[in-house]
């Protein structure tokens, strides 16, 4: 299974949150982030892991995503 461009791009989104803190979010403003990150960041909304369309907050099942996927990023730069 050969990763998307999309998923990649989502996944690169995730990785930006921190985790430490759930009262910590992100925003994907249309003047300082690529076309790609807006619409990643509206794919994540869509799947129900972000609570907005330009970022916010994790939501529970988003938490659970970023997790695995710096876990899975933190083992592969080892």
């Amino acid at each position: 299974m050969a990763l998307s461009n999309e998923l990649i791009q989502e996944m690169t989104l995730l990785m930006q949150y921190d985790l430490s803190s759930t009262q910590t979010g992100l925003k994907v403003h249309s003047g300082s982030a690529s076309d790609e990150m807006i619409s990643a960041a509206q794919r994540l909304y869509d799947k129900k892991i972000v609570d907005q369309k330009d970022g916010g907050y994790l939501t529970s099942l988003g938490r659970e995503v970023a997790e695995h996927v710096q876990s899975a990023c933190r083992i592969l730069k080892t």
